[in-house]
Formats: structure tokens, C-alpha cells, sequence
């Protein structure tokens, strides 16, 4: 493994990481990358990040098969709509690039809301802080750590 992320020693302090699964290659399917790191694709999650009518943003983790519920996510934090943020202001917003975007150790925390279905796993897998690598996490450590919410996030 090489220098550890923000995101990666944030997870070993709250005795919350497990490993670290490395790649290569330009992956556009986190579903796919999953395929090929040997990982159930159920279990590996990508961050999302929007912005809510009120301004405030809101960071969702959702199953890398499955598409964010914007009408759910709204309702779960409370926001009349939400929005994902553009691309451009993903680094500014978060300290993270596209890719790269973790829901742990971001410059500002944010409320942080986790589909339901990672409670179905010990272990679940999401970006270690930049591209290229993925932390593997213990869920319930996770959740109770550092604070996420879990909701129904994901369109049917």
C-alpha cells in the first residue's frame, strides 16, 4: 500500500479498516471494477455528493449497481430537493476528485447517508480516498464511528 489516505487513517483510528484493495486502469463501472478485484459488487459502494435546495450538501453512499433516488434522498435529509453537485466543484467541495471521493475524511463533514442493504454485510468496500484504491470496512464499526444514516437511497 502506498502513503495512506486521510480517509484510510480516519478508518484505522476508529478501528473501522480492514484492508485496502489496489488497482489499475481506467474503470468506468464501479460494478465491473468489483468484477475484477475479486469483490461481491453488492458490498462495494461509491460516494455521491449533492447540494439540497437549503445549500447545504448532502453525501450519499449507494451500492455501485445501483442509481441514487433523488426524490429519496431529498426526503431522507429532509431537503425539498437535491442535486448532484457538477464534477468541476467536486474537489473544492469535498478535497476529493472524481473517482476518488470517499465518505470519510472529506475537508468539511458532511451529513453522510448509507443505503440500507450495507447492514447485510460484515464488511463493506468504498474509495480509500483516491483513485485507484478501495478501503474495505467493517459496517457496524463504520456506522457507528462516523455517523451515517442508513435510508432506502436507491430506485427500484
Amino acid at each position: 500500500m502506498a502513503e495512506l489516505t486521510n480517509a484510510i487513517r480516519l478508518l484505522k483510528d476508529a478501528g473501522a479498516f480492514i484492508n485496502a484493495h489496489e488497482y489499475t486502469g481506467a474503470f468506468t463501472d464501479a460494478g465491473e471494477l468489483a468484477l475484477a478485484l475479486g469483490l461481491d459488487p453488492d458490498r462495494v459502494f461509491k460516494t455521491l455528493v449533492t447540494a439540497g435546495k437549503s445549500g447545504n450538501h448532502h453525501v450519499f453512499v449507494v451500492p455501485c449497481r445501483g442509481k441514487l433516488d433523488l426524490k429519496k434522498a431529498a426526503s431522507v435529509c429532509g431537503e425539498k430537493y437535491v442535486e448532484m453537485i457538477p464534477q468541476k466543484d467536486l474537489l473544492k467541495t469535498t478535497g476529493y476528485v472524481h473517482g476518488g471521493c470517499s465518505p470519510v475524511g472529506m475537508k468539511k463533514q458532511f451529513d453522510t447517508y448509507i443505503d440500507e442493504t450495507c447492514v447485510l454485510f460484515e464488511t463493506v468496500c468504498f474509495s480509500a480516498g483516491r483513485v485507484g484504491e478501495l478501503a474495505e470496512v467493517k459496517t457496524e464499526v463504520y456506522l457507528e464511528k462516523f455517523g451515517a444514516v442508513t435510508a432506502d437511497l436507491t430506485q427500484a
